[in-house]
């Protein structure tokens, strides 16, 4: 069988470095092409040599239409308006495409959808096999207990961060809202307390964002009832748990038919 090839998109960044470490460390992948945006200092360099893993002689570029034409995989924790070219792109190209890229829009989404109609797409707000399993969790506890037990979502990134609740806490909260048959809109969620905000409304998810110094990902779910609470944490170490995920995302989704997949597709765990 021949080598997975692999595109990693946002090459110089931080998730990007751990990814290609992740591949260089792997046998039966093999990294394609690394991407950056035009105009990056970076382009023109050597993808291991910045990703502190040695020469590989994959040269850092700017044109992904001919990194995904040499290419069965591209893995992308970019931008969301970066995330939606590749996804069309990917469609084109008809291949797996894993996306880490947390703030996207409804409407980003909808195209995500139509992309998924040709190309293997696996979404997630976490790619890591901890976060996956918590959600499961918040699931079954959410579906379990009476609406008389309040959700309450708290997270803390590092000071970088540019998006707020995180991908990860929106992810919990949908696994929260699932449990309990409801969507997660504006009516049952609560993205921001300041003033005078009344009585806590019973049936509501509530989030909590914290930022500051170089965290890597701190969450929590806290089911708060009459007289006890629950609360359900992971704390995320180092980045390169998020890169495995990924890369076991790539791998799983070859063969796949077209689709808008999950990790917990990937990992088995959609039933519990």
């Amino acid at each position: 069988m021949s080598d997975l090839r692999i595109v990693v998109v946002g090459a110089a960044g931080r998730m990007g470095r751990h990814l290609i470490q992740t591949i260089n460390g792997m046998p039966g992948l093999v990294l394609t092409g690394a991407l950056e945006r035009t105009g990056s200092p970076v382009l023109g360099q050597d993808s291991g040599t910045l990703a502190g893993c040695g020469i590989n002689n994959i040269i850092i570029k700017d044109d992904p239409l001919a990194a995904l034409a040499a290419a069965d995989a591209l893995i992308d924790f970019t931008t969301p308006a970066t995330t939606i070219q590749l996804s069309e792109l990917s469609a084109q190209a008809r291949i797996v495409h894993v996306i880490g890229t947390t703030g996207l829009s409804a409407e980003d989404l909808e195209k995500i959808e139509a992309a998924a109609r040709h190309a293997v797409i696996i979404r997630s707000g976490n790619m890591s096999l901890g976060v996956n399993l918590l959600a499961a969790l918040v699931k079954r506890v959410s579906e379990t207990l009476d609406p008389a037990f309040d959700i309450e979502i708290l997270e803390m990134h590092h000071r970088m961060k540019i998006d707020a609740p995180s991908g990860t806490a929106i992810l919990l909260g949908e696994a929260a809202a699932k449990g309990r048959k409801i969507p997660l809109d504006e009516k049952h969620s609560t993205r921001v307390r300041e003033g005078h905000t009344g009585a806590r409304e019973q049936g509501t998810i509530g989030f909590a964002t914290l930022r500051g110094g170089t965290v890597v990902g701190d969450h929590s779910v806290i089911f708060a009832g009459p007289s006890e609470r629950i609360t359900l944490s992971h704390i995320a170490e180092d980045r390169s748990i998020f890169a495995q995920g990924a890369v076991r995302a790539a791998i799983w989704g070859q063969g796949r038919k077209p689709g808008h997949y999950s990790m917990m597709d990937v990992l088995g765990i959609n039933d519990i």
